[in-house]
Parts: structure tokens; C-alpha cells; sequence
């Protein structure tokens, strides 16, 4: 029986990878949570881990709860204990810059880890990498195009290898409206295939998620930017594409549904048998060129690769200002472009660190939010 810790546990990817816990029968260690005291006790009554971390807020509330013989964390690098738990696979499920620690907790303890957490990627991946191979630990993708990317490489010599394509669904407006500056929140929130986080289906909406994954891949596959494509995919069935030397190109093919990268991400290269509906093979695949023009957010990643050091590190957390402040009525979606290449421009050229990113991130974020508040007077000016 395959043992697991879940980091992120009350969050999507969290609860859809214990779904596939249950259906599997495998065991939880160990689960890391905010501040979802309801989700998270009810796992824990489910599956009985042996330990569990939650917000200082609502420690009380869960320690009040918790089934005999788990044990409860919370504070600071509360989570970065369950990442280091002896178990088969630590599954990286913290969103946002919030996942780094426990990610590279997990990775310096020489465990197996599903990321999810592209950020740590994003904004450390040359760290990371290091750090894995200096424990000996082990990194398999969970984001549905990267754990595609990853099954179209497994048994490929490099050389071999001309270039990695990524899909795109193309998100909510993919067939307008032209003038994006009205959209709403709730707009943005309606993904037309996929059910995920809410900072997440924003950045769908913007094409930055799609940024931030070329990023991902860029480091995670040691693949120059030049060599990672970009395409619109709307029906969201084919996950990720390679491109070798010889003109032919292999694909990863799947339904809209995040189980199967994940139990991947715990099991592969295995394939253990999952309760899912045959993909039907029926209608039409469409492919197009994204749009950088209307979706700039794409372009600015790019850039951020391009320049590496810290400037990723900027535009990442400017990012998390933005959609934050977009969510809350306070900035126009077609701001947050604007927001992330006014925080890029002022990333530093210093060398990539991990003292330096953590001092990165706090910089981008006040920035983030000067430039946010500056819109938000102007957005409130012309009301």
C-alpha cells in the first residue's frame, strides 16, 4: 500500500488526490492545511492521518476535533514537517509562493515529490533542481500539461528532442469579447473545461497560468524558452505535445480530469486502474495561435525567463497582487497586464538565491500593490 502527504489538502488539487486515495486504498500520513477547519477535520475523521498542520486561527477548532492518534501542527513551518514525512510521495499542493518552503523541504528530506506547485519552479527552479539532486529526491509533475510532457519524454534520449508544445484551452474569452476592460470577476471565474482554484481560472483567463507553465517547463526539462510552443487547444483533450528531430510528434491525450495526472504523479511510470469513462474519440480538434496581443500576460513570462535571476520571482508575485485586487472589485482585468510588467521592469539583475527570492518577493509584492492602488484611484476617478 502506497503512503502519501498531502500539502494543500483542503484546495483542489489537495482533495481531488485524495479522491484517488480512497479509490487506490492508499495510506495518508500526514495532510497540511490553512484555514478550512471543516474540509480538513473532515479528512482527517476519513482517513486518520498521523499528523496534520492548519492556521494558528483555527487551531483550537481543530485540535478540539481530531480523531485519536493525529497530532496537530500550526505556526510557522508547521507545514514544512508534513512535507518531510517518511512516506512513498509527497504530493505539493500548496498554491502560490506560500508552497516553496514545504516543497523545498520535501526535496532537501529526499522525498518524492507530485508538484503541483508550479511557483516553486517558477521562481526557484534552478535552486530546486540542485537541491533534488543533491538529496537524491525525486521530481514528477502533476499539472496536467506537464505530467504530459513528462509521459511523452520517459524513455527519450534528449537528443532526440526538438521542442516541448504546451495547450492552452484559450480560457473563458478565447472568442471575445474584443474589449476585455469590462470583464468581471464572475466572467472570469467561468472556465469553459476545467474546475480549479480561483487564482488559478484567473490566470487561465489572462493566458498566465499558460506563463507560468512554459516557465515550469523551462526549468523542470532543462528546455530552452525558444523550444517551448505555446498552443490554443479549446477542447483541452490533448495535454502536451514533443516535437523530435524527426518530424514526428508524440501526445498525451486524456479527459478534463485531473485524477489521472495525479494518480500518475503518486504511481508512474505504473498505471493502475482508475473508475473513469472512456475518452470518446469523436468531433473535431482545433488548434490555433494564442492571442499575445490581447492575453500580454504570455509574452511577459517569456520575458521573465529570458532574463531569469529574480525577475520570474517579480512577476509571480506581482501576479498574486493583482489577482487578488481584481477579485476584490479593486483593479480591471485588463490592469493585471500592466501591474505585472511594471513590477517586471523593476526586477533587479541580482543573482538567484533563496535569501534573495524571499527579499524578491516582498519587494515585487509592495510595487505590486503601489501600482494597484494608483489604478484603483484612477479606476474610481473615472466612475
Amino acid at each position: 500500500m502506497k503512503s502519501i502527504a498531502v500539502l494543500g489538502s483542503t484546495g483542489s488539487v489537495g482533495t481531488q488526490t485524495l479522491a484517488v486515495a480512497r479509490e487506490r486504498g492508499y495510506r495518508v500520513v500526514g495532510l497540511a492545511a490553512g484555514s478550512n477547519a471543516e474540509l480538513l477535520l473532515s479528512q482527517a475523521a476519513e482517513f486518520k492521518p498521523r499528523l496534520v498542520s492548519c492556521a494558528p486561527a483555527v487551531a483550537d477548532a481543530v485540535r478540539a476535533e481530531l480523531p485519536t492518534g493525529t497530532r496537530l501542527i500550526t505556526g510557522e513551518g508547521a507545514a514544512d514537517e508534513v512535507a518531510v514525512l517518511a512516506v512513498d510521495t509527497i504530493v505539493a499542493a500548496i498554491p502560490g509562493i506560500a508552497g516553496l518552503r514545504p516543497t523545498e523541504s520535501a526535496l532537501a528530506a529526499g522525498r518524492h515529490v507530485a508538484l503541483a506547485n508550479k511557483e516553486s519552479m517558477v521562481v526557484a527552479g534552478p535552486l530546486m533542481r540542485a537541491v533534488a539532486a543533491a538529496s537524491g529526491a525525486r521530481i514528477t509533475p502533476i499539472d496536467s500539461e506537464h505530467s504530459a510532457l513528462f509521459q511523452c519524454l520517459l524513455g527519450e534520449p534528449r537528443e532526440r528532442v526538438s521542442r516541448l508544445v504546451l495547450t492552452a484551452s484559450g480560457g473563458p474569452f478565447l472568442n471575445g469579447p474584443t474589449d476585455l476592460s469590462g470583464v468581471t470577476p464572475e466572467m472570469a471565474l467561468k472556465h469553459p473545461n476545467w474546475g480549479m482554484g480561483r487564482k488559478v481560472t484567473i490566470d487561465s483567463a489572462t493566458l498566465f497560468n499558460k506563463g507560468l507553465e512554459v516557465l515550469e517547463a523551462h526549468y523542470l526539462f532543462d528546455m530552452p524558452l525558444a523550444r517551448i510552443e505555446v498552443v490554443v487547444h479549446p477542447e483541452s483533450l490533448i495535454h502536451g505535445l514533443v516535437r523530435f528531430q524527426d518530424g514526428s510528434l508524440k501526445a498525451q491525450i486524456g479527459p478534463h480530469d485531473m485524477r489521472l495526472p495525479i494518480l500518475y504523479g503518486i504511481a508512474g511510470p505504473d498505471r493502475p486502474p482508475l473508475v473513469l469513462e472512456p475518452l470518446p474519440l469523436r468531433g473535431s480538434w482545433n488548434f490555433l495561435e494564442p492571442d499575445r496581443a490581447r492575453f500580454p500576460s504570455l509574452g511577459l513570462a517569456y520575458l521573465a525567463g529570458d532574463r531569469g535571476g529574480l525577475a520570474p520571482a517579480y512577476l509571480n508575485a506581482a501576479d498574486e497582487v493583482a489577482v487578488e485586487a481584481f477579485l476584490q472589485g479593486h483593479l480591471r482585468f485588463t490592469d493585471i497586464p500592466e501591474v505585472l510588467a511594471e513590477v517586471l521592469a523593476a526586477a533587479p539583475t541580482d543573482e538567484l538565491t533563496r535569501a534573495a527570492i524571499d527579499v524578491a518577493d516582498a519587494e515585487a509584492r509592495r510595487l505590486a500593490t503601489e501600482f494597484v492602488a494608483k489604478r484603483r484611484e484612477r479606476l474610481g476617478a473615472s466612475r
